[in-house]
């Protein structure tokens, strides 16, 4: 099983704060290292008295393209991109760019965004759900389409929400193909496009059991479509607050500012050995990867803590 990171940094964090937890994500070992992709904070005032998320947003492809320079190894994505965000096209090119610019290590989450707060404030046209999922199926669609056209072809493209017209699909990534990831708790759709386009799908924030019953769902999908299930990774995304011992998970998640009644079930709360244990159940469900959702950015004991008491019990 693969452990990645996985940071909010919409909650209050610079650049220079991540690329000091990637490297040290990266010096620990782990697989990759992952942010979401939001503009504004989530949940009650912070510290000091200051608006939750100070100094406020940092752009995702922008913090990517920096960490692409400055690391060496570790993998870099979103999870996930809102496809309210940018337009299909842009997106390609930034995402390939970035790709050139790490060597091929970049993933791009795609979904079809939900946090509408945050549209109002930038300015964002916040559409329907059944819009956002057309949208978000015309991009995925368009993407990947533009990626796997051959250099000299050129690349069209006419759905209702996007037109694309004779473009040269430039430039194009390292990867013979970006890994795309999709996910979420729908039943229908969701399950469907992650069986059309995605090399991973992703569910978590939920028990083991809730997420079991998602991966049959697009496992169904798949052999609707023909594909084989087995091509597709399944993952698995949950708060974590890992302790020596129970006083210090505890402390953790006090401190990243997690719900412990709702973690317990839900996320990743507890010694190490506890830990590896829900990490047992969610492999036995067919689940190879895990993100670690770290709040605390500056606690990166904790993530030394996780490599040397955690991975070494990996199923």
């Amino acid at each position: 099983m693969e452990l990645r990171i996985f940071t909010e940094p919409q909650q209050g964090a610079t650049y220079d704060d991540l690329l000091a937890l990637a490297r040290t994500a990266e010096d620990c070992g782990f697989d990759a290292f992952f942010r979401s992709d939001h503009l504004l904070a989530m949940g009650p005032d912070g510290a000091d008295g200051l608006p939750a998320g100070m100094p406020g947003s940092t752009d995702a492809w922008l913090t990517l393209a920096g960490l692409a320079r400055e690391t060496t190894r570790i993998r870099l994505g979103t999870l996930v991109s809102p496809a309210t965000f940018r337009l299909p096209g842009l997106l390609s090119v930034q995402v390939a760019q970035v790709d050139r610019m790490s060597g091929g290590r970049v993933e791009l989450g795609l979904g079809a965004g939900w946090f509408e707060a945050e549209h109002a404030a930038y300015g964002i046209p916040f559409p329907d759900v059944r819009e956002r999922f057309d949208r978000l199926a015309e991009q995925l669609e368009i993407i990947t389409g533009l990626w796997s056209t051959a250099v000299g072809e050129r690349y069209s493209f006419t759905g209702d929400r996007y037109t694309i017209t004779d473009s040269p699909a430039l430039p194009k990534p390292v990867q013979a193909r970006v890994p795309v990831i999709v996910g979420g708790a729908g039943r229908v759709r969701t399950p469907r496009l992650a069986a059309r386009y995605a090399t991973e799908f992703n569910v978590g924030f939920c028990p083991v059991d809730e997420a079991a019953a998602q991966y049959e769902r697009v496992r169904e999908a798949c052999r609707a479509m023909g594909r084989d299930p087995g091509e597709l990774v399944l993952s698995w995304v949950g708060a974590t607050a890992v302790g020596a011992d129970d006083a210090e998970a505890v402390r953790r998640a006090g401190a990243a500012g997690i719900d412990l009644g709702w973690a317990r079930s839900a996320g990743l709360v507890g010694t190490p050995a506890e830990v590896a244990e829900r990490l047992g159940e969610l492999a036995g469900h067919g689940v190879t990867r895990v993100y670690l959702q770290i709040l605390d950015l500056a606690d990166h004991d904790h993530l030394e803590l996780i490599a040397r008491e955690v991975v070494p019990r990996l199923p």
